[in-house]
């Protein structure tokens, strides 16, 4: 920003403070003051004194702390001074192999965030003969980017160790460089006979192990979907956790319930927490999934409040692939279950499904709204009943199956046990919130390359600048690292890491965060891309082959039917091209070839090809980018996994 000075004049002020303007002549040969100074001599002192610096550029004033011009961006100093020769910086500033357009670009960039020089292309700095003059850390700090100093036994041996372990490693393929990925900066030797951008990609070449980063605190993330037929109660089951747990205010409840008063909907108080919309809360429903945190005795929980409206299934199944664990809430109200769970329109069935086909093998059942039905044992034990045998035919294991009778309006089970006498006679299990903790985490996967699906994109009024939302499904990633934007094939830089609305240094598997990028044109981000290590680029594809289940769809999948294709955060139109054969349930072996139609609950193997190109990877190698839904006149009628990318022959 710039500085804020006064444009007034104060006419009390001395005279003399204006001397600088008046200029005498000194026999024709230039400006000269009286003392003999010259005045740009004198105004650069001067200058110094009072703590700014001139741009020679656009002559403005800036701080003296700053290393670039606030208006243009000039660098301070744009050429490498000699230690010896300056007395003001003890230590020789260090730029990165660029150009000199970069190096103007990048001036406001701190050095770590710049990407390290190859140790073939070492900068080469004058460093003064007199080697006391430097202190340790400058010395490792020097030998450990390549820059030649008192201690070159030191660069030299990490050459010879770089140079040796490329050679062991010789041509093991992949497999060999996924394990040696590594969040280090530290540079390695590059073998010549690559190409260009071989060489370039190599600044970001994993090394032999990766350790997951050590995070501020030893919470482990749990990212909680919370889903279920409109209107069951999910909005306001969160707000009333986030509220309990001290996430929201007391002044901030009062607000709300204020506000929901005043357009006649009282109830709704602890939704609005959530539903922050205008459109939300008019309609009194959940449209866009709505984000929080709250802590427990074991997690650090990302509470992921998904739309249960059939109209807004699509945002629910953004919500849902960033999931480790749900908790499905089911409306006790007589009718309310039974229009949930039933087969033509009821999205209790249908979000239980789309949550299962996503990875999800933990839930919770969380039986809301207790207290309408007087507690009733009855009532709970049938609900289980009925609905238990529906989760065994998702493949939801019983043991991986929790149910807790909660009343959130009533606050009855939530936190602690319940005070009501009437579920307190009959339920001994667990509150809601130890059920949560109950939880196991998903198996993370840190040693391979990173990889994070862009849920959402906001774009920042600065130029150069984006931030991206999103769930890290594998790998680790710092700030400073170069990340490749897919499908455009752009490089960026992380400029800076968010989770939990609070800033951190590293990122690993499982954490959803916030990145802001820098480097990379806004319109080249996109939600339903993906991030990913720029040596390992995600499969772009628009022709595949599924491997589908059919749901309870009383519409036949023909050849040529249109349908819509979701995975992970993107959405395209498809055509189905083939049907390739029918496979039996149990053994998956096949039964039918090339049959003329698919039918409810049916296994098959099919062929796509989709309207754009999407980011997408086979199921065994990446499930995040490997399971895919397929919907028609807004139901979901088919579950699949990609079995194989279909490339075009030239």
């Amino acid at each position: 920003m710039p500085r804020k000075v006064n444009y007034g004049v104060n006419y009390e002020e001395d005279f003399d403070d204006y001397e600088d303007y008046g200029y005498d002549y000194d026999d024709g040969c230039g400006y000269a003051e009286e003392d003999g100074t010259p005045p740009e001599t004198r105004s650069k002192q001067e200058l110094v004194n009072i703590g700014v610096w001139r741009c020679p550029i656009c002559t403005f004033d800036n701080e003296y702390t700053m290393n670039a011009c606030d208006i243009c961006g000039v660098l301070r100093h744009p050429l490498v001074k000699s230690c010896a020769g300056s007395k003001e910086d003890a230590v020789p500033f260090k730029f990165d192999s660029q150009s000199p357009d970069d190096s103007v670009l990048s001036g406001i960039i701190p050095s770590r965030l710049r990407p390290k020089a190859d140790t073939d292309k070492v900068l080469q700095l004058n460093v003064p003969s007199n080697n006391e003059e430097l202190s340790t850390e400058v010395k490792k700090d020097l030998a450990a980017e390549g820059h030649p100093s008192s201690d070159t036994s030191l660069a030299k041996d990490d050459l010879k160790d770089s140079d040796s372990s490329s050679k062991t490693r010789g041509n093991d393929g992949v497999t060999s460089s996924l394990n040696d990925m590594s969040i280090s900066s530290k540079p390695h030797s590059v073998d010549t006979g690559k190409s260009d951008s071989a060489t370039s990609s190599s600044k970001n070449k994993p090394q032999k192990s990766v350790q997951p980063p050590q995070i501020e605190d030893n919470f482990n993330q749990l990212n909680l979907a919370i889903v279920g037929h409109v209107d069951s109660g999910k909005s306001t089951l969160s707000g009333r956790l986030l509220h309990l747990l001290g996430r929201i205010s007391q002044k901030e409840m009062h607000k709300y319930e204020k506000e929901a008063k005043l357009q006649g909907k009282g109830s709704f108080a602890y939704a609005w927490a959530l539903d922050e919309s205008a459109e939300e809360r008019e309609r009194g429903i959940t449209m866009t999934v709505g984000v929080a945190y709250f802590n427990t005795k074991c997690y650090r929980v990302v509470l992921l409040d998904s739309p249960g409206h059939r109209d807004f299934v699509p945002n629910m199944i953004s919500g849902a692939t960033q999931a480790d664990a749900a908790i499905l809430v089911i409306d006790a109200s007589v009718g309310a279950f039974e229009a949930g769970i039933d087969a033509t329109g009821g999205q209790t069935r249908e979000h239980a499904q789309l949550i299962k086909s996503f990875g999800v093998d933990q839930i919770i059942i969380a039986v809301n709204k207790m207290d309408a039905v007087g507690y009733s044992k009855e009532r709970f034990n049938a609900i289980k009943k009925q609905l238990g045998t529906f989760l065994r035919a998702c493949k939801f294991k019983d043991s991986s199956v929790a149910w807790i009778p909660v009343s959130a309006m009533e606050n009855q089970n939530l936190v602690t046990g319940p005070s009501e006498a009437r579920l307190s006679s009959w339920f001994q299990g667990p509150c809601l919130l130890d059920a949560i903790d109950s939880l196991q985490l998903p198996q993370r996967d840190y040693t391979k390359p990173f990889l994070l699906p862009i849920c959402d994109v906001v774009r920042a009024q600065s130029q150069g600048q984006v931030s991206i939302c999103g769930k890290l499904e594998r790998g680790a990633l710092q700030t400073g690292n170069k990340v490749l934007v897919m499908p455009s094939r752009k490089m960026a830089a992380v400029r800076s890491l968010e989770r939990d609305s609070q800033v951190c240094n590293s990122a690993k598997a499982g954490d959803s965060v916030t990145i802001n990028l820098q480097g990379i044109d806004a319109n080249h981000v996109m939600a339903g891309g993906v991030l990913c290590h720029p040596e390992f680029p995600v499969p772009v594809a628009n022709h595949l082959e599924l491997k589908v289940l059919i749901l309870d769809n009383s519409i036949p999948i023909l050849i040529g039917s249109q349908l819509e294709f979701l995975v992970h955060h993107a959405k395209e139109a498809a055509r189905v091209v083939r049907i390739l054969s029918l496979l039996d349930p149990k053994t998956g072996k096949e039964t039918k070839k090339s049959p003329r139609c698919l039918l409810a609950k049916q296994n098959a193997i099919i062929e796509v090809v989709l309207q754009g190109m999407v980011c997408i990877d086979e199921h065994s190698n990446c499930k995040a980018l490997g399971m895919v839904s397929l919907r028609s006149s807004g139901r979901t009628v088919a579950l699949g996994l990609v079995t194989r990318i279909i490339v075009k022959k030239e």
